[in-house]
């Protein structure tokens, strides 16, 4: 399993660290070919997405928490938002990343504190040699702010690769299982505890009674409120400016 690798400075630093992962990925280029006025690395900094589709719900958790995916080339080229209308919260998750997540997903923690979302690349990214390092993004404080964290290690196909993992998040804990033979059921399970204010990245002690489980065993029978268990998406809505300029400038 995964070593952790999270962003100390919450959601805009989370939302740098991604970038910077994707667009070394953006530098390996693409084995997919895009239209030639589409370049993944220009999509990723570019200032404002100029597309306009309009936003759609691609995770729910309750009647008042999901996902929305905004401003979208297509099912795997938007931003992604954390929307709770009854908390007033909005948090940015990111550009091209949770929207292409395709394993299953159970936000469980009946607090609604511990909140995940998993990302990979877009169908078809080249990840080179040494692959790529898929991340996810958590919060412990209901979605106001949110960290990142590494949770497969050199994947050579992120999006392809996601299909064989399930994340649970529950009340303390968060569970990241990798199916590695599903012939044989055998899946790796890891088990990391979700601590408020505690960042992985920093490499800090974790309190006292709290530890990593790299040999941990994900609870069954846990759901989420809505029954949604993976990122969806119509990929019959569509911009209808898909191939407008894209303006580079963020930062």
């Amino acid at each position: 399993m995964t070593a952790p690798l999270c962003s100390p400075k919450g959601a805009k630093s989370l939302v740098r660290k991604i970038i910077a992962l994707a667009l070394s990925v953006a530098a390996m280029g693409c084995a997919t070919p895009q239209p030639w006025s589409f370049n993944l690395a220009d999509f990723l900094m570019a200032k404002e997405l100029p597309y306009d589709s309009p936003p759609q719900v691609i995770y729910r958790i309750d009647d008042h928490r999901f996902v929305t995916l905004e401003k979208y080339r297509d099912c795997n080229h938007g931003e992604t938002w954390y929307n709770d209308t009854e908390a007033g919260i909005r948090s940015h998750l990111g550009r091209g990343l949770v929207e292409n997540y395709q394993g299953r997903l159970i936000n469980a923690d009946p607090t609604g504190r511990n909140l995940v979302f998993p990302a990979a690349t877009a169908p078809g990214t080249v990840c080179g040699d040494r692959g790529c390092n898929p991340m996810m993004a958590y919060s412990t404080d209901g979605g106001r702010t949110f960290n990142g964290m590494v949770y497969k290690d050199h994947s050579p196909d992120p999006y392809k690769g996601s299909m064989k993992f399930t994340v649970i998040t529950t009340s303390d804990s968060v569970y990241v299982s990798e199916t590695l033979d599903p012939d044989f059921n055998t899946v790796d399970t890891a088990r990391y505890p979700m601590i408020p204010g505690f960042v992985y990245e920093r490499r800090e002690t974790l309190p006292e009674g709290k530890r990593i489980d790299f040999n941990a065993s994900a609870p069954s029978g846990l759901r989420t409120p809505s029954g949604q268990d993976h990122i969806t998406c119509d990929a019959s809505i569509k911009p209808t400016n898909p191939d407008a300029p894209l303006v580079r400038g963020r930062q």
